[in-house]
């Protein structure tokens, strides 16, 4: 029987119980140890805080702190500590100097919230903070102002206070995250719409993927450049001259992507693959991680021999290419099986073929509502195939850059 996984808890739920330790220190000067956090979709959790006092000589105030479990998901952010502190605003004028560096609660109009170091700041549109603030999401901004200002009503405070949030750890972890692509700089983001992490990466990964295209769409964008993951990036900068900032990877979620671009009514899509992964999409595969399936041989040799048509052809003929298939089918990687094809001449032709496929089996995914064209290559033999228009696309993007 498999192991049931573990949830944890998202950065949002950390940061409320941070800033809800700092409130009962604020207000009622109680140093709590463990403080209770209600979680958007129901229910209550009981998460250990601690208090530190920051190094810098301005900062007079308190933090405390939650360390995040985030259960058995692999995140980058697992065991950071999440912090927040309540200041009183004196001589408070009503913030709009601020911009968007303070968010604010119609609820509980006497709070304000802000981040600090590790926290990102946006410099994009398409995502659910304003440009300018710093990247704490609607959901936890609403648990963070709840928590506080019930404590704030219940212990009949009086005044002006803004809310800080940090998790200093953020500022190495970013680069380990899809921020920087997204256009968070300098930090991650406070996030979580449930409270809980769920062992779902596959699910995160995908909402990260459409996030990052609807982003696209949302400053007018209708085309759009899709990549696996980093040899496309690579290809794409180093042999076509694009930056690799130009692309949204997909990872193996390749129809899924597709449809995700048709959902934002893209018009055109240059996907640029490895072989490795793109024969997989020739045979069919809406997702190209090995667990689904590997035909990668199995779809070569169907390739070889829908062009050499040795079945119907003399004997020698017929021998030749079994004997090519059969090496082939022994191939561990597709660099391998591509050697053979060209040792016998047949790289292009077979190649060609392929890349028909996986041009057809993309449109049909986007079904016919945006126009995509396909290029694959592999390290050793560079450029395999490209589709018909994929050339004229390629020179586009390379025109955006100068």
């Amino acid at each position: 029987m498999a192991k049931e996984l573990r949830n944890g808890y998202t950065t949002g739920t950390c940061a409320a119980a941070a800033a809800t330790a700092a409130a009962w220190y604020a207000f009622a000067g109680q140093e709590k140890r463990r403080v209770w956090v209600e979680l958007p979709g129901g229910g209550m959790v009981n998460m250990a805080v601690e208090k530190e006092f920051s190094q810098e000589e301005w900062d007079r105030e308190p933090w405390f702190f939650a360390e995040k479990d985030a259960g058995d998901d692999p995140d980058v952010t697992d065991r950071v500590k999440v912090y927040g502190s309540i200041e009183p605003l004196k001589d408070f004028r009503g913030g709009r100097e601020n911009g968007n560096l303070w968010y604010h609660s119609e609820e509980y109009p006497c709070l304000f919230l802000t981040g600090g170091t590790g926290i990102g700041m946006v410099t994009r549109p398409g995502l659910a903070c304003p440009v300018g603030g710093y990247a704490i999401n609607p959901v936890p901004r609403a648990m963070i102002f709840r928590q506080v200002g019930q404590l704030y009503d219940s212990l009949k405070q009086e005044g002006n206070y803004l809310i800080r949030v940090r998790i200093p750890e953020g500022v190495g972890l970013a680069e380990k995250t899809f921020n920087p692509r997204l256009g968070i700089q300098g930090g991650i983001s406070v996030l979580g719409t449930s409270g809980i992490v769920r062992p779902m990466s596959e699910q995160a990964l995908k909402a990260t993927i459409r996030l990052e295209i609807h982003m696209r769409a949302a400053v007018g964008e209708d085309s759009l450049i899709l990549v696996p993951g980093n040899y496309g990036e690579h290809f794409l900068k180093e042999t076509l001259g694009i930056s690799g900032e130009q692309a949204v990877r997909c990872s193996n979620f390749v129809a899924d992507a597709i449809e995700m671009a048709v959902d934002e009514n893209m018009k055109r899509i240059l996907f640029i693959g490895h072989i490795g992964k793109l024969v997989k999409v020739a045979g069919g595969a809406r997702n190209t991680h090995s667990r689904f399936g590997d035909r990668r041989m199995e779809i070569l040799t169907e390739s070889l021999e829908q062009v050499t048509g040795c079945r119907e052809r003399k004997e020698v003929c017929r021998k030749k290419s079994e004997e090519l298939e059969k090496r082939i089918m022994e191939c561990s990687t597709t660099e391998e099986a591509v050697g053979y094809l060209t040792e016998a001449g047949l790289k292009e032709a077979v190649m060609e073929h392929v890349t028909r496929r996986i041009y057809e089996q993309m449109n049909r995914w986007g079904q016919g509502k945006t126009d995509i064209q396909v290029l694959t290559f592999s390290t050793v033999y560079g450029i395999l195939g490209m589709s018909g228009f994929c050339g004229p696309m390629i020179e586009e993007w390379r025109e955006r850059q100068t």
